[in-house]
């Protein structure tokens, strides 16, 4: 059976963590057609920054999780803790994006009107995010005409463009080629180093180990093991675990 991790098991392993950066959650289950697809007994994350990898098999409850951190869903039992004070401002990137029928410029501009940023201050922070996605020569160009890793860069701009301390990304490069997910990579790795927490789902473990600081292993919708990286996949404790490691974990 699968085993419940305890949290300290997420913390960074170099330093004690404040318990006023983590969040918690808590007899957590999420419940669709009288069935868990999310139980997650007891697991907490710091949002004091760094790189927190999701991972898991297809169905393994990871877009559900990332989805209740946002606040798009409730959970039907269990409780989210997080650190003292109002829940700190998030920003969510799904799978599939969308993208307003506007030039590039003006999605980021849209998201930093929200914010009532004056018109000034906008240009020089639309600027500086074109330069971070690396697409100021597509400023004036329609975001329908950018390439799949263009609008990918675009997307992640946006939500960085909200200025949130805890950043929740679904599978930020699926479907995109090596060259296009490190330019999304690199954008993600950026956003960490300037102190931003990072919570993001992969398939793909090389990936994970380039970015990730710490994990999660999810399967069947429950946490079966938790840690700091690399040892986290050099020194696997469970067996779902290691099959997984090795491609051999069914769902």
């Amino acid at each position: 059976m699968p085993r419940d991790i305890p949290s300290a098991d997420v913390m960074p392993p170099e330093t004690d963590v404040d318990v006023n950066s983590l969040l918690r959650l808590q007899d957590v289950l999420v419940r669709r057609a009288g069935r868990d697809i999310l139980n997650v007994p007891d697991w907490s994350v710091p949002i004091s920054g760094g790189v927190t990898a999701l991972i898991g098999p297809n169905g393994a409850g990871k877009t559900t999780l990332l989805r209740l951190l946002q606040g798009l869903i409730k959970p039907d039992a269990g409780s989210l803790h997080w650190p003292t004070g109002p829940a700190p401002s998030r920003a969510i990137l799904l799978q599939s994006p969308v993208l307003l029928r506007r030039t590039v410029a003006s999605n980021i501009d849209f998201i930093l009107k929200r914010r009532s940023i004056a018109k000034q201050q906008r240009r020089d922070m639309i600027a500086q995010s074109l330069t971070k996605a690396r697409l100021e020569d597509c400023a004036n160009r329609p975001a329908r005409h950018l390439s799949g890793g263009q609008k990918r860069r675009l997307a992640l701009a946006q939500a960085l463009a909200q200025a949130p301390r805890v950043l929740l990304l679904d599978e930020p490069t699926a479907g995109l080629d090596p060259t296009a997910a490190n330019g999304v990579e690199n954008m993600i790795a950026e956003a960490a180093a300037d102190g931003m927490a990072v919570v993001v789902s992969s398939h793909e473990l090389g990936q994970v180990r380039r970015l990730a600081d710490r994990a999660l292993f999810l399967h069947a919708g429950r946490p079966i093991e938790a840690g700091p990286f690399p040892s986290l996949f050099d020194n696997p404790q469970s067996r779902e675990l290691t099959a997984f490691l090795k491609g051999d974990l069914t769902w």
